[in-house]
């Protein structure tokens, strides 16, 4: 406790005495915050948060259970959670997962299980800023690697450590009474309503859209938060070497990191993606911090695709070197 105490006094008194280059980290932050995750995150989480509130996820999920279904082994609303989690990308899988644990609608189990997998960079994101701001010309492997490998790691973890999901004593897990669901729409926001009353289906849709938009903001704005502050931090080696440590901004928070590393060593880049930074670990923590699933089995699971990751990009080295980062 004592050296983190330091470590912020340290990083106030350089923002103190660096007052320009912190503002311009911090507007790094912000700039990418405002316009590259609000407009591709906000909707997904208004949408997906009246969805569950709505219990319509099974009907949602439809759209990939078939296939998905008997792959994974797995039921609707896990299916669902997979979909948004790949589809609408970081940090909606952690934040659906968590929505639809707290509701019962999918157990511990099943939430460990797609947290391991599901909460990865978004292919909106990923296409539309990523591979332009690195010159990619190829698009296929590069989406085999964003978004395949996890997939496949997935269907492993389902056949070895998590092949337990079909045990029916798994599936009663609970994380709190049914009655505390219903009398509090929204725990986080504190949205509480008099059960004995009877709504209409108009009055309930309104409901949930105004209670899924004020947790949607609130998401937005600690994901703001964290862009801005993990950027802040790249001031320190900054001041400490005289010039920016680019290498080390894409581990603090990899939109800002990979802004400033631009086209310069696309490989690391890549990789660096699948981990996400301590900012995106921060992120998921907080969509998670209210239940009791565990960070550190994400962070591991992170670390592994990471790694996965790796070792696709070293075989398409060595058995296509002519295609390789193109």
């Amino acid at each position: 406790m004592k050296l983190l105490t330091v470590m912020f006094l340290m990083l106030l008194i350089c923002i103190l005495s660096h007052s320009r280059m912190s503002l311009s980290y911090a507007s790094l932050g912000l700039g990418l915050w405002f316009e590259k995750m609000i407009p591709s995150l906000l909707p997904f989480m208004i949408l997906s948060g009246v969805m569950v509130r709505m219990k319509l996820t099974d009907k949602v999920a439809m759209l990939i259970y078939p296939i998905a279904g008997p792959l994974y082994k797995v039921r609707k609303n896990v299916c669902y959670a997979m979909m948004m989690g790949f589809f609408c990308g970081f940090p909606m899988g952690a934040r659906v997962v968590d929505d639809l644990y707290k509701r019962q609608m999918i157990t511990k189990r099943e939430a460990e299980y797609l947290l391991a997998f599901c909460n990865n960079i978004g292919p909106v994101y990923f296409c539309s800023f990523v591979l332009p701001l690195l010159g990619r010309k190829l698009v296929f492997p590069y989406l085999f690697g964003m978004y395949g490998i996890p997939a496949l790691y997935g269907l492993a973890l389902r056949h070895t450590r998590f092949r337990d999901l079909d045990n029916p004593k798994s599936r009663q897990e609970s994380v709190r009474p049914a009655a505390d669901l219903v009398a509090c729409e929204d725990g986080s926001a504190g949205i509480c309503r008099d059960v004995s009353r009877k709504i209409s289906p108009g009055e309930r849709l309104l409901e949930e859209i105004d209670s899924s938009i004020q947790a949607s903001v609130q998401s937005m704005l600690s994901l703001g938060g964290y862009m801005i502050l993990f950027n802040l931090l790249n001031l320190v080696p900054h001041l400490l070497l005289g010039h920016p440590l680019t290498v080390l901004s894409p581990l603090l928070e990899i939109t800002g990191g990979l802004q400033m590393l631009g086209e310069s060593v696309p490989l690391y880049s890549l990789i660096a993606l699948s981990f996400g930074g301590l900012s995106c670990i921060a992120q998921t923590y907080s969509c998670i911090k209210g239940s009791d699933l565990p960070i550190g089995d994400y962070i591991l699971h992170k670390i592994i695709l990471t790694l996965l990751n790796g070792i696709f990009y070293l075989c398409w080295f060595l058995l296509l070197p002519g295609s390789f980062l193109r």
